[in-house]
This record gives structure tokens, C-alpha cells and sequence, in this order.
């Protein structure tokens, strides 16, 4: 019976042996961090899996607390692995510090004779992190609901394996043990390691390559000087609306901007898009859509405003730009904006149809001096600012 538990724990490393290099080479290809973090975490637990291979066979304190410390470094790197997949911040620090934290438990234990309950602590710390590893996923299911509610389950289902385990030597006062636990609890534990290896490895590469279609998605949708939408985005989220009259389109347009480029260059022209940008983007509500349509060119979708409200909205904006310096070598440059608004209709107007009412105030904007704000239809006009300095 030893021998083939030992060549299950085989089985199970070189199952994530495998599934290390399969993951190290897609992050090559990829370079996503998450994954990389999940190489090492292998790494360090396919090292416990074949030092605890070792130690069922060598009985000794010394193969045991290497098998310890390599496993609980990885265990505490798969959790760590999951916080960075749902907030993007790598927490090395915070491994290391849960794998000095158990080691500084149960190393003594093992040591001191007591191996049986430095192996209960062992088993307890894992399921401890492999839950804690479920909820990290659980909680950012809503990227990819299949895949990571699969994870989570699996990962779940790994940590009770491993509790069972704890739970069946303090049931039997099993507290010394001078070898490796033998008992129906074991037996299950690697059964399920081995199924949750599979599954798990399966699901994170289909969730990688969800994660990469979906950031290519993004990227096709961004606008890559400003980071706001693209024109594609903003009529893949707008096109098909009809606009009711609490719904308002601004189209900005910054002023005399070629001669911007014209004078300090493509750079400096760069920059003044960037600023005009982070502006638009203070300046939107929750509810709000900014884009950039093209060139100089801007686009804020309002929803559930008044025609007041809009220009009020509108004004604050270009006031804001206006008041922004960009500096050019020993030069400050001001710039100024103008923008047409245009607001939906009680039946519902396409947005299409929208967006132009709005660009034609613009245009009237533009002919009446720049550095203003025009309303179509009536083609009211609106000062953005008596404190600002015509461009």
C-alpha cells in the first residue's frame, strides 16, 4: 500500500511538473504576471510533493520538514497567486512571510518528535490557504463566471481533503508518528489533489486565454494616447440608442491645435491631447461616456440631465483646460476648447442623428470665435468663460 501511495504522490508531481512548464511557456508567449506567479508556486510545490515522495519511504525529521517548508512556500504562493489575479498587485512579500509564519509552528513540532501534529498543522495551514485561494477566485468571478467559480470549487474541494486529513490524526490522538500518515483520509486527499490538478490546470489555461481575448478586446476599443474609448467603442455602446431628451451629446474640439503641432510639435501637441483627456474624464460622472472620436476631437455622452445641466457641464470643462499650462521648454502654453451640444428628443432621436446635431454646433462654435459652448437647434450661444483668453 505504501508503494503505490508513493506512486500516486509521483503521479502528482510530475502531473504539476508538467502543467509548470505548460504554464512557464505561455507566460513567455504572453507575459501575463499571474502566471508566473503560479510557475513559482508550482515550483515550490512539486519540491514538497517529491521531498514528502522521499520521506514516505526514508522516514526522517530531516525529509519531513524539507517536504513541510517546500509545501507550505507553495501553498502560500497559490494563494498569493489568486489575490494577484483579482486585484493585479503581486504579494511575494506576504508569501514568504504565511511560509516563515507555519514554519516557525510546525518545523519545532516535526523536530521536537512530534511529527504527527506538526503534519496536523500542515494539513490544517493548507486547507486554511487553499480555501482562503477559493474565495479569491469566488470573488472575482464575474471576469470569466465559468472558469473561476470551476477554480473555486476545485480549490475548495482540495482544502477539505486536506482538513479531513488534520482532522483524522487529532481523532485518533495520532501525535507521534515516525513516518508518513497512513489512512483513508490520505488516500482521498491525493485522489483529489490529483483530480483538482487536472481541472485546475485545465480551467487557468482557458482562463488565460479568456483574459487575453479580452484584453485584446479592450485594447481594440482604447484609445492608446488618452486611454479613453476610441470612436469604434463609443458607437459599439451608443450606436443602436435612441436618445431620449435627458440625454445629452458634447463634441469638443480643441482649438487651432494644428498650429500647436504646427509650432511645438507632434510631442507637445501629444500632451495637450493627454491634458484635455484627463479633463474630459474628471469631468464625466459614473453614468457618463467620454471618448476621443479622432484627432482633436472629443465626444461626453450625458445621461439624465437637463439641457441646463449639460452646458453647465460643458463650461466647466473648457474653464478647466483653459486654466491648465503645458509647458514647452521655457514656454507655457494655454490652449482652449470649444464644444456643440445637442440633446435627444421625447420619442427618441438615433444617436447617430444626435452626434451631428451636436458637431454642427460645434461648427458654430467654431465660427463664432472659438472658446465657447454652442446648443444646436436654437444655436444659443454660451460663453465658456469671460475669465478665459481667447485661443
Amino acid at each position: 500500500m505504501m508503494l503505490d501511495y508513493h506512486s500516486f504522490l509521483l503521479a502528482l508531481g510530475v502531473s504539476a511538473a508538467c502543467l509548470m512548464v505548460t504554464l512557464f511557456g505561455t507566460w513567455i508567449s504572453r507575459r501575463d504576471s499571474f502566471l508566473f506567479t503560479l510557475v513559482i508556486a508550482l515550483l515550490l510545490t512539486v519540491s514538497g510533493i517529491f521531498a514528502y515522495s522521499s520521506y514516505t519511504i526514508h522516514s526522517g525529521s530531516l525529509l519531513a520538514s524539507l517536504a513541510y517548508t517546500f509545501l507550505m512556500a507553495g501553498f502560500s504562493m497559490i494563494y498569493v497567486g489568486a489575490v494577484q489575479f483579482r486585484t493585479g498587485i503581486r504579494r511575494w512579500r506576504r508569501a514568504l512571510g504565511l511560509t516563515v509564519i507555519w514554519a516557525a509552528v510546525g518545523l519545532p513540532l516535526i523536530l521536537g518528535g512530534l511529527d504527527g501534529l506538526g503534519f496536523i498543522v500542515m494539513n490544517a495551514a493548507t486547507a486554511a490557504l487553499l480555501l482562503e485561494t477559493a474565495r479569491q477566485y469566488w470573488l472575482a468571478r464575474r471576469e470569466a463566471i465559468g472558469p473561476l467559480i470551476g477554480i473555486a470549487i476545485l480549490y475548495a474541494a482540495t482544502a477539505i481533503s486536506f482538513l479531513l486529513c488534520a482532522a483524522v490524526l487529532a481523532a485518533n490522538g495520532q501525535w507521534v508518528l515516525g513516518h508518513a500518515p497512513e489512512n483513508w483520509a490520505e488516500d482521498l486527499n491525493i485522489g483529489v489533489c490529483i483530480a483538482g490538478m487536472t481541472g485546475i490546470g485545465s480551467l487557468s489555461l482557458a482562463l488565460h486565454q479568456w483574459r487575453m481575448a479580452a484584453f485584446h478586446r479592450r485594447e481594440s476599443f482604447t484609445d492608446s494616447l488618452t486611454g479613453l474609448l476610441n470612436r469604434r467603442a463609443l458607437f459599439e455602446q451608443h450606436g443602436k440608442r435612441l436618445l431620449k431628451a435627458s440625454t445629452a451629446v458634447i463634441v469638443f474640439d480643441i482649438d487651432r491645435f494644428k498650429l500647436i503641432n504646427d509650432e511645438f510639435g507632434h510631442a507637445t501637441g501629444d500632451t495637450v491631447l493627454k491634458v484635455f483627456a484627463a479633463e474630459l474624464a474628471s469631468g464625466a460622472g459614473k453614468s457618463h461616456t467620454v471618448a476621443r472620436l479622432g484627432g482633436e476631437e472629443f465626444a461626453m455622452i450625458l445621461d439624465n440631465v437637463l439641457p441646463g445641466r449639460a452646458e453647465c457641464i460643458a463650461n466647466d470643462i473648457a474653464g478647466r483646460f483653459a486654466a491648465r499650462e503645458v509647458v514647452v521648454g521655457g514656454t507655457v502654453l494655454r490652449t482652449t476648447v470649444s464644444a456643440g451640444i445637442a440633446m435627444g428628443t421625447e420619442e427618441g432621436q438615433p444617436f447617430e442623428a444626435v452626434v451631428v446635431l451636436a458637431d454642427k454646433a460645434l461648427y458654430e462654435a467654431k465660427r463664432a470665435g472659438r472658446n465657447r459652448v454652442e446648443v444646436a437647434r436654437h444655436l444659443r450661444q454660451v460663453d465658456a468663460g469671460d475669465t478665459r483668453s481667447s485661443a
